[in-house]
């Protein structure tokens, strides 16, 4: 299986993510071609594949960033948006412009406002483990682990906003799983209910896909066949 790996506005925390599964590593790239990665081969040109994992989002004024985020949707079977950042926008979200190197880039939006992403991997960074095992699904093709992250790809506004939305509506169980996942403490329970600081969220949207009581629209299965 050959696989890309393209970084666009993003602090390479994914990366550094992936290549903390140590001995795991090996064992994927045992079982992968890596054809591209900015990083890890000296290689300057995108090739045909079957899985590009994009990390980061992309600036609207980069129009360089936007032509290899569609240069990489029309060479990969499947895109997988690799973080945060990617999947809802992340922090870059905060980004005001008029801030030194790139004055000029004032808009962030995740890879799905500007192409067709099949599968979204949540997380500020996804976990090591998480990354391993949806490459390994996506190797053995295993739809049915594989189904929440391809939900995921078509919500791309999920956040602690989300939350909100559970306890508003009396979904809400208390179960206080959204406020452990939160990397950066945003969520903090309160009556046995989550109450969201959104003046440090950062959008990456882990409380959403770990709330059991989110539903995410129905998709149709993409990667059968």
């Amino acid at each position: 299986m050959k696989v890309v790996h393209l970084q666009l506005s993003s602090c390479c925390g994914c990366l550094i993510s992936l290549t903390d599964t140590y001995e795991k590593l090996l064992e994927i790239l045992n079982k992968i071609e890596l054809v591209y990665c900015q990083t890890l081969i000296d290689v300057r040109e995108i090739k045909e594949c079957d899985v590009a994992l994009v990390e980061g989002a992309v600036c609207l004024e980069d129009e360089h960033s936007i032509e290899l985020l569609k240069e990489v949707r029309e060479k990969a079977k499947l895109v997988v948006a690799l973080g945060a950042c990617a999947s809802f926008g992340g922090i870059t979200r905060f980004c005001k412009g008029n801030q030194p190197p790139k004055p000029v880039h004032t808009s962030f939006v995740p890879i799905s406002k500007v192409i067709k992403v099949d599968l979204s991997i949540p997380g500020c960074p996804p976990s090591p483990e998480q990354i391993v095992n949806i490459i390994e699904a996506v190797i053995k093709g295993d739809t049915e682990y594989l189904e929440p992250f391809i939900r995921l790809s078509e919500n791309t506004e999920t956040c602690g906003c989300e939350i909100i939305k559970v306890v508003n509506t009396s979904r809400c169980m208390g179960c206080g799983t959204c406020s452990a996942s939160c990397p950066t403490r945003a969520i903090t329970m309160v009556d046995g209910k989550p109450v969201v600081n959104t003046s440090i969220c950062i959008k990456c949207g882990v409380c959403s896909v770990q709330c059991p009581r989110i539903e995410f629209p129905k998709i149709l299965e993409k990667l059968e066949g």
